[in-house]
């Protein structure tokens, strides 16, 4: 890599931090709100194109502000997490194989915490 030019951030680091700053917020917040609030300094447009992913993924969502928009975050955490997770599931076309496969993998407190949420049928 040549001297002065930045390491790529690993996929999904950027929007995780993104993230991080939208949900830590009072409220929806502008590119430059947000921008200033990362650790790290990024161009406007860097964080423009972060949200605007975010946006079309359906993780946050934006309201007029001005000539631009606020961003706020549609879900927590745990509903992004699942969100992802139904997102890897529709991808491929044999469901009962990768549902088999997965909760074989399960370690035993995490297949007990399953088994527990679909005898109370709440999913919660």
């Amino acid at each position: 890599m040549a001297e002065g030019v930045a390491e790529r951030r690993a996929a999904g680091e950027l929007e995780a931090s993104v993230l991080a700053a939208l949900w830590a917020a009072d409220g929806p917040q502008t590119v430059g709100q947000v921008q200033h609030s990362l650790a790290v300094e990024l161009a406007r447009t860097t964080v423009t194109t972060a949200l605007t992913r975010l946006f079309g993924k359906g993780a946050v969502g934006r309201e007029r502000s001005g000539r631009g928009f606020a961003y706020f975050p549609v879900q927590d955490t745990h509903g992004l997490t699942a969100q992802r997770m139904h997102h890897e599931l529709d991808k491929d076309h044999d469901r009962q194989t990768v549902l088999a496969r997965f909760v074989s993998d399960l370690d035993p407190e995490d297949e007990r915490i399953l088994r527990d949420l679909l005898g109370s049928g709440d999913g919660q």
